[in-house]
């Protein structure tokens, strides 16, 4: 089965800001997931549906949505369910799974951690 990860972030009217997914995405390329496409909610492209196509046209079988947020807010609890719905429906033949959202992460807390350390040296 081939298998495609749709990374997603809000996005920014600031072009920086979403390269950061971008340079993500690239890390994250893999034999595994040979398939990486970044996107975003709104303010920036390619849109959700847009990497949602992206992938299917590359051949993915899975696709596997992970929300680049860090709280279950109205984007992850209701925007990113209907992107999910939307792409489903477009492509019956390929599944689409919605990851949770980095927020409850316990890794989260050692990156806070390390980064109030990197501030105060």
């Amino acid at each position: 089965m081939i298998k495609a990860l749709l990374l997603i972030a809000h996005g920014s009217r600031n072009k920086e800001a979403n390269e950061d997914l971008i340079h993500l995405a690239k890390r994250l390329v893999s034999s595994e997931l040979q398939i990486v496409e970044p996107s975003y909610l709104e303010l920036a492209e390619p849109e959700i549906e847009t990497g949602g196509d992206a992938c299917v046209a590359k051949g993915a079988e899975l696709v596997i949505m992970v929300p680049y947020f860090l709280s279950a807010g109205i984007h992850v609890r209701k925007d990113l369910i209907e992107s999910l719905e939307l792409l489903t429906k477009k492509y019956p033949a390929v599944q689409f799974k919605l990851a949770g959202h980095l927020g409850p992460h316990p890794l989260l807390e050692t990156i806070i951690r390390e980064r109030i350390e990197e501030a105060l040296r």
